[in-house]
């Protein structure tokens, strides 16, 4: 089984085929495919906005819809030449409902240079056993999205924000991603509204804009939660415990369990980093080798994760991590029949912290 890519892979992936798509560099097929709808409209509609003008849009745009579509019909209009145009642009969309796909392999095997053809493929992969698939490849650019893990949400936020010509303080992606959980299209949708809404004379988002226009309180969310374990205040935990209890929907536990096990995990990285340091050296490491070690992506930030690391050891740690994945596994029904989300989450926070 071919190992999952990481986000920073597809999002670079991503960036280049819309940079070539700028550059006019295009490829005669598109196969676009996978789990993340978000992409797969983006590279689609670069594909039907860029490469014609208004014009030429006329006579050499087509939109076909896989359920509504016969594979002769599509290989019909993949081999018309173009009207008074270099290209035309030939756009499946939910091809995930075309029936008998791989029989496009007649025309994946020599397509037309002057047409590109765009195959979209929603929640779907084509079977890359196949020989369509094989043939298709062979000229296409081909694009699989995955769903990303939710502690892969923050740097694609960042990377979304720096798209818009604005950046995002690492504190406001986590909320966003604690809201939103991995929907990329509802936080790149959220993520434009805050552009709108920010002063003339600034450029990144806080987590003040996120409550004043999402509606996320700064005071109860995952990030504070962590904080609040991290600082062993069981009282304040408790209490946002209780708030997410009210909110189940907006604060999935899965989401939480996720959010507290990276917390975790970047804090026994940054315990392990000074003791190695420490006993190889002498000397505590550097800001800088902490950041880039851990992956967190500020000071500001760096120093919760500091205070966490002194008021826990290396062994607590790796058992609060135990714990997440014990009562992940709960959450899901295994080893568990009673409780629900809100009271495993005390139950949690409990073992964690003593």
């Amino acid at each position: 089984m071919a190992k999952k890519p990481k986000a920073k892979d597809i999002i670079a992936d991503y960036q280049r085929i819309l940079s070539d798509i700028k550059n006019r560099k295009f490829k005669p097929i598109y196969l676009l495919m996978g789990d993340e709808p978000l992409f797969i409209d983006k590279i689609s509609n670069a594909l039907a906005n860029d490469v014609l003008s208004e014009s030429e849009k006329a006579f050499n745009l087509t939109l076909l819809y896989g359920k509504d579509t016969k594979v002769d019909s599509a290989i019909t209009a993949c081999r018309r030449f173009p009207m008074m145009s270099d290209y035309q642009v030939i756009i499946i969309r939910e091809a995930q409902d075309l029936a008998n796909i791989n029989q496009m392999e007649v025309y994946f095997k020599s397509p037309l240079k002057s047409t590109i053809l765009v195959i979209c493929m929603k929640g779907k992969t084509m079977d890359k056993r196949s020989i369509a698939y094989k043939e298709a490849a062979k000229h296409a650019e081909v694009f699989e999205t995955y769903t990303f893990y939710d502690n892969e949400i923050p740097e694609w936020i960042n990377l979304e924000a720096k798209s818009k010509g604005i950046t995002i303080n690492e504190k406001a992606a986590i909320l966003l991603t604690d809201f939103l959980g991995n929907d990329l299209s509802k936080i790149s949708h959220e993520i434009e509204k805050l552009k709108t809404v920010l002063p003339p004379d600034r450029k990144q988002i806080t987590v003040d804009d996120i409550e004043r226009n999402v509606g996320i309180s700064k005071d109860y969310n995952v990030f504070e939660l962590c904080n609040a374990i991290g600082k062993r205040d069981f009282a304040k935990s408790y209490k946002i415990a209780d708030y997410f209890a009210k909110s189940p929907k907006d604060h999935p536990f899965v989401v939480t369990v996720g959010q507290l096990y990276t917390y975790f995990a970047k804090v026994l990285k940054l315990q392990m980093l000074v003791f190695n340091s420490k006993k190889q050296s002498g000397k505590v490491p550097s800001e800088a080798e902490k950041l880039s070690t851990t992956g967190i992506n500020s000071s500001f930030i760096l120093r919760d994760y500091e205070d966490t690391a002194k008021r826990y050891t290396p062994g607590q740690s790796v058992k609060a991590i135990e714990y997440l994945r014990e009562y992940d596994l709960k959450s899901k029904g295994i080893g568990n029949v009673t409780l629900g989300d809100d009271d495993l989450l005390k139950e949690l926070i409990f073992k964690i912290m003593h």
